[in-house]
């Protein structure tokens, strides 16, 4: 059995950065990006992280214009070239923004291109009791690690709703900072659904660009802390519909979400209740991947990989680093977790340097 010096587990902007930091350190890291598989669209695990289902993303620094077709065709390879769609190549200068796509398949190219190596596969099971580590594959191989960085990211808890899937980037999202300033919520009524911090800090940040918010909630209380609902109830922008829950999302093709039905949660009978939106942003929590690690780190409330020295990448078990939105429970943003992985590959090299 191969013993390998690094193997990061993830392949979003934690992942690739990580593999990028440690393949120039010359630890010739191994990447295991995820399996194309059925279970793991529909959990929404898939490789390349959450950032490969993003449309535009404007607030990545180093991406001022969308035009990159004839850059894109010299740095990636034909075949990952063809997977990304036509509008993801760009052709309009006036473009403020890079496709989430083009954006992750460029690190993951440049992390390959220092020597980073990528097994298209999951990973089912660890076993950080023993050292060298080792790593259960789909594959249905072990492999061996010195040491480790898990950086496989966080799914959001989205409604399940048919129309929801259907209008998703067309003015559904799990992230107001990412799309909340697109001119498509600009002096319009935007719709966010929860009630916790997340929910209530969303429609704060969506108040500087639509007209209004509705922050629709289940419940007739909210879950989030007293300082944040107090704010948004002093906020002239936000109106609170109480005790609904998302019945449908209305919309077309041409024009994405154009409204919602809501159903009243304390009396189903009644007839759903339609509001006018141009979006609707979906804040009801995020769920860590870390079914495969089955108790092997400690975690923290929500789920996510606890770091128990401050400003450091260090998991509960040494030599098993951290990078990215599995450890973040805040930020959730690309360059966020795509630090982190620099940071966790630079502890993870140090590690190494020790134990020698």
């Amino acid at each position: 059995m191969e013993l390998e010096n690094l193997v990061v587990v993830g392949s979003g902007p934690a992942g690739w950065s990580a593999a990028l930091y440690a393949a120039r350190a010359a630890l010739n890291p191994l990447v295991i990006e995820g399996a194309l598989t059925p279970e793991n669209q529909k959990r929404g695990t898939l490789p390349m992280g959450q950032l490969a289902t993003t449309t535009e993303v404007e607030n990545y620094p180093g991406f001022p214009v969308g035009a990159l077709g004839g850059y894109l065709a010299s740095a990636l390879d034909e075949d990952r070239l063809a997977a990304l769609p036509p509008e993801a190549l760009g052709g309009n200068d006036e473009k403020i923004s890079v496709f989430g796509g083009v954006l992750v398949e460029l690190m993951r190219q440049q992390a390959l291109n220092f020597g980073a190596r990528v097994l298209d596969e999951d990973v089912l099971g660890v076993n950080f009791d023993k050292r060298p580590f080792e790593l259960r594959i789909s594959n249905e191989t072990t492999i061996q690690a010195k040491a480790s960085i898990i950086a496989t990211g966080a799914s959001v808890r989205w409604l399940g709703l048919p129309s929801e899937e259907r209008f998703k980037n067309r003015g559904v999202s799990a992230c107001a900072v990412c799309d909340g300033a697109s001119p498509r919520f600009a002096n319009r009524p935007v719709v966010v659904v929860g009630g916790g911090d997340s929910a209530l800090e969303d429609a704060e940040y969506l108040a500087k660009f639509a007209s209004r918010i509705f922050v629709v909630h289940r419940r007739d209380q909210l879950r989030a802390s007293k300082i944040l609902a107090e704010r948004a109830a002093e906020n002239p922008k936000i109106e609170f519909l109480w005790n609904r829950t998302v019945r449908e999302i209305l919309g077309n093709d041409e024009d994405g979400v154009t409204g919602v039905l809501l159903n009243d949660a304390l009396s189903p009978e009644a007839p759903p209740f339609k509001v006018e939106t141009s979006g609707v942003f979906v804040a009801i929590g995020r769920r860590p991947n870390v079914e495969f690690l089955d108790g092997a780190l400690e975690l923290v409330e929500g789920g996510f990989i606890k770091r128990p020295v401050p400003f450091r990448t260090n998991t509960s078990r040494p030599g098993v680093f951290v990078a990215g939105d599995v450890a973040d429970d805040r930020y959730r943003q690309a360059i966020v977790a795509a630090a982190s992985g620099a940071c966790a590959a630079l502890d993870a090299e140090r590690f190494l340097v020790e134990e020698q």
